[in-house]
């Protein structure tokens, strides 16, 4: 094995009163190597450390993580481990082996105060706003507001990637690769283990497994279909200055210079017209092929014809420009 394909580093893991892992946060990470114990640096946690469960029946503990990534995650701090190295930038997305990770993470209660085991929720919220009053006599106690229930969080809550922006920091899970220069705008949804590989613009979804080359435009209401959601284990992705118009979507990789037009979803079983001016002219039938047949093929604009109803993929010399002061992070 070699040490490159080692990841190790000290977490700060949240321990439900069951002995489940919520969630562990890791502010550094190195790749190769792990060290001897005695030769670990200090975790440097501090006063965050604390044995004894707080109101919401939750400890907070050191763990020294090492993962062996072509290996899958052996449990819930390996995991973490992963999908903070793929928000590091320290990996990307289908470099790592992500077999069964749902089955090694727990269903967790997000909220302003940090994870809540979902089992005792009710019960704990009540120990937290009254503790909260305490702490603020005098004062309304402040709410225990749910952000979501998954069992993955959100990305900027454990990582913030340098040179990007984000709308609505819900559609971004830990896990999320973004590039510099990368744009997510509010409706923007990028999943775990998928991202951006240069500066993109992201309106649109971005589902698990799926890449965006750089100088790409993900539109509003689009959406590439991933491992997750139908595509089993294909793996869809863009290439560079291709644009997937509003409300499009494709279960095809797009090549580089592509574009797909607003409102048009292409899968890999559509039939596709290849428009030929010659042939047209000519009177000669144009040939008909399935989406799989142009998958990953550069320079292509799919449209649908307006007046036949036909799908048609047109040769298109140039591939997009994004507006640069929109990307400079």
């Amino acid at each position: 094995m070699a040490d490159e394909r080692i990841a190790w580093g000290w977490g700060l893991a949240s321990i439900d009163a069951a002995g489940k892992t919520l969630d562990v946060w890791y502010p550094e990470l190195t790749l190769g190597a792990a060290p001897s114990e005695a030769d670990r640096p200090n975790h440097n946690f501090g006063a965050l450390v604390h044995e004894e469960a707080d109101a919401r029946g939750v400890r907070r503990v050191p763990v020294f993580t090492v993962s062996d990534l072509d290996a899958a995650p052996a449990d819930a701090a390996d995991a973490y481990l992963r999908l903070h190295l793929l928000s590091m930038r320290m990996a990307k997305p289908n470099t790592l082996n992500l077999e069964g990770i749902f089955g090694v993470l727990t269903n967790v209660v997000w909220t302003n105060y940090g994870p809540f085991a979902i089992e005792d929720f009710a019960l704990r919220k009540i120990d937290v706003q009254a503790a909260a009053g305490k702490a603020f006599a005098g004062a309304p106690a402040p709410n225990v507001e749910v952000m979501l229930v998954d069992k993955m969080p959100r990305m900027v809550d454990y990582v913030v990637p340098t040179g990007v922006r984000i709308g609505n920091a819900d559609r971004v899970r830990l896990g999320a690769y973004l590039s510099e220069g990368t744009t997510v705008m509010h409706e923007g949804f990028v999943n775990f283990n998928a991202g951006t590989l240069g500066v993109s613009m992201v309106e649109g979804r971005i589902s698990q497994g799926v890449v965006v080359g750089n100088g790409s435009d993900i539109g509003g209401g689009a959406s590439i279909m991933g491992t997750l959601s139908g595509g089993g284990k294909l793996r869809n992705s863009i290439g560079e200055h291709s644009l997937l118009g509003a409300n499009a979507g494709i279960g095809i990789s797009l090549g580089d210079n592509c574009v797909v037009e607003a409102g048009l979803y292409v899968t890999a079983g559509t039939k596709v017209t290849i428009w030929d001016k010659a042939k047209a002219a000519a009177g000669e039938p144009l040939e008909v092929v399935k989406g799989a047949d142009l998958s990953g093929k550069d320079n292509i604009l799919f449209i649908r014809n307006s007046v036949s109803g036909r799908i048609e993929a047109r040769y298109r010399k140039t591939g997009i420009a994004l507006n640069e002061n929109l990307h400079k992070n």
